[in-house]
């Protein structure tokens, strides 16, 4: 073998480094997800926040969306309007209404709920099997939610007359994920994953685009708030680097890496999102801590092949 040639441990090593650093990458992007929202809220409307998302999602992906138009059934093209609803639309709007009162890093953690979302669509809905691990996982997970739901400042638990409704928002938002994915699972075979996310937000951008620009302010606000500018742009941030941009690297370190360990980063995105909201003077008690670890623990249990 010539000097200049890489063994195959060398790349085996070169291959794990990227998977670890599209891995890191991904966790940043999406863990910081929460803050931006926080930071477009300052100035827009929970749908102004949701549908510009969407928009700014839907159009830098079009150079991959429209030419792939003409190669779909019908069949496909019906799945993939519920895929844009459930998997992007919803949940956009969600995440922006639950941040209206709930905190980022909080809404982060919640969020990492979604794979056992997963399994729970899967065997409801898709005859998927759900196992034993997966339903202790379940309910550790549960009750690290629980937790989360009734903490109060001046004591290390509530009761559930203190649950903050709108962590619920976050949770259905899981739940739209979980449906996306097991479509995605069962009714795209055919279809790459890049494919299905740029069509599927082609899908709703008429709608996101109509109801932002006809039904709200956000132009007003743009062009007439202080700070309007700037909080949009977090917005655009969000949908292009957070949604569009991930999507992409998602997709590639499923090719170096395994599905397995793509998965692994829904463990580090509420670490993320915990430090932005740390950073940004969020407080988290006692309780929330508590509540925090179970629910990490339960995904990695119920995640865990």
């Amino acid at each position: 073998m010539s000097s200049n040639q890489n063994s195959p441990r060398d790349i085996q090593a070169e291959g794990a480094l990227k998977a670890w650093g599209f891995l890191i990458v991904l966790a940043l992007i999406w863990g910081s997800s929460f803050i931006l929202i926080k930071r477009g809220l300052e100035i827009f409307s929970p749908g102004e926040v949701g549908a510009f998302r969407i928009v700014t999602a839907g159009m830098v992906l079009l150079p991959l969306s429209l030419p792939r138009l003409k190669t779909l059934n019908r069949r496909q093209v019906q799945n993939l309007i519920i895929v844009g609803l459930v998997g992007s639309f919803i949940p956009a709007f969600l995440f922006a209404k639950a941040q209206t009162q709930l905190s980022s890093s909080l809404t982060g953690v919640f969020n990492a709920m979604t794979p056992l979302f997963v399994v729970v669509i899967g065997a409801l809905f898709f005859s998927a099997r759900i196992t034993k691990r997966n339903t202790v996982g379940l309910i550790i997970a549960f009750m690290g939610v629980a937790l989360l739901l009734i903490v109060k400042e001046d004591s290390i638990f509530g009761t559930f007359a203190d649950i903050n409704s709108y962590a619920f928002f976050v949770l259905l938002a899981c739940a739209c994920y979980g449906v996306n994915l097991n479509i995605i699972k069962y009714r795209f075979v055919e279809l790459k994953p890049v494919a299905i996310t740029a069509i599927s937000l082609l899908m709703v951008l008429p709608a996101a685009s109509i109801y932002l620009f006809a039904f709200t302010d956000f132009s007003f606000k743009l062009t007439q708030v202080e700070g309007a500018v700037e909080a949009a742009s977090y917005i655009t941030l969000l949908g292009v680097v957070g949604t569009a941009l991930a999507l992409i690297l998602f997709n590639v370190m499923v090719k170096v890496a395994t599905p397995v360990f793509a998965s692994s980063v829904t463990y580090f995105i509420p670490i993320v999102a915990i430090l932005w909201g740390l950073l940004d003077g969020e407080v988290l008690l006692i309780g929330h801590y508590f509540g925090i670890v179970a629910v990490i623990l339960g995904v990695w249990i119920g995640n865990k092949k």
